[in-house]
């Protein structure tokens, strides 16, 4: 079976309304992007940053009358929009594709270091002797295709192969999915505590830890405001971004125990300084800045 593809170039307060009339004239699916895939991180708060330029999609299963549709488009947006130029409406027809598959195929297993993969669920490990997390893409943040999270599973690969992870307790801040502390204790930590403001990410972190076969005894999940703030943990992980890793300081170093090692992430290349910075004034020796992808890493400990 082949679709209707219908797509435009519009400014993004105007969306809305093409959107709708696209919908109005029976759009069985409606995407929007950005134009020039610019990310905004971090906006300032009490601002709604919008993109420059969205393309907006409408995918219809109906192939007749598309001059008839178009002309009624035009229409509607001269009747709503007096005076405003409709924006140019591009058409192609698309083939029919299995979106399931070609979905799953964009996510195949990855290496971490040296012996952690991440192994999706429909795929067999490629190592079945390594350390292999097993985990899906979903709706929590972590699924190890994000630089700053393989920034992060890589230091804990190298921490497991110097021994500074064996029985060791971790505390994974803002958790997402999971994948941080899970894989700790798959790498040989004995116990890990994770916080999230979202109780879906704590609902995912669940999940997956059953999944990847951690029994519930050895793996803490809870609200920021649940933790002991006196408790002192050998590792200490937070993959967030700058601002709140900033703010948080004093309560993250906080929990970092004598000889500890932290691992920061999520942070832009030009932020590394002011969260170094943060970090040091709570008297932790931050390392030099790890970086791929324009994304730092960054790791610390704190003295005797």
């Amino acid at each position: 079976m082949a679709w209707l593809q219908l797509k435009a170039r519009i400014a993004p307060d105007q969306a809305e309304l093409l959107e709708e009339l696209l919908l109005e004239e029976g759009a069985t699916a409606i995407t929007l992007q950005d134009a020039h895939d610019d990310p905004v991180f971090e906006p300032e708060r009490g601002t709604t940053p919008l993109w420059n330029e969205t393309v907006l999609t409408g995918l219809y299963d109906d192939l007749e009358g598309l001059e008839g549709m178009l002309e009624r488009l035009a229409a509607a947006w001269a009747e709503t929009l007096p005076g405003e130029p409709c924006p140019e409406i591009e058409h192609e027809l698309v083939a029919d594709r299995d979106w399931e598959r070609e979905w799953m195929d964009g996510f195949q297993p990855l290496r971490m270091g040296e012996r952690l993969w991440i192994v999706p669920s429909w795929h067999a490990p490629p190592q079945p002797e390594a350390v292999n997390l097993h985990l899906d893409p979903g709706l929590a943040f972590g699924t190890g295709t994000h630089p700053t999270t393989a920034l992060c599973l890589a230091w804990l690969d190298a921490l497991a192969t110097n021994g500074d992870l064996e029985a060791k307790e971790v505390l994974d801040v803002g958790t997402g999915s999971g994948i941080l502390a899970i894989a700790a204790l798959k790498l040989g930590a004995s116990h890990a505590s994770a916080t999230d403001i979202d109780p879906q990410a704590l609902a995912a972190s669940r999940d997956n830890a059953e999944r990847n076969g951690i029994d519930a005894s050895r793996f803490d999940l809870c609200y920021p405001e649940q933790l002991t703030h006196a408790r002192r943990f050998p590792i200490v992980m937070a993959n967030i971004l700058a601002g709140p890793l900033i703010e948080l300081a004093p309560i993250i170093a906080g929990h970092v125990a004598a000889h500890g090692h932290l691992a920061l992430s999520g942070i832009l290349d030009g932020q590394a300084q002011d969260v170094i910075d943060a970090y040091t004034d709570q008297g932790l020796i931050m390392d030099p800045p790890c970086r791929r992808e324009g994304w730092v890493r960054l790791t610390g400990r704190r003295a005797p």
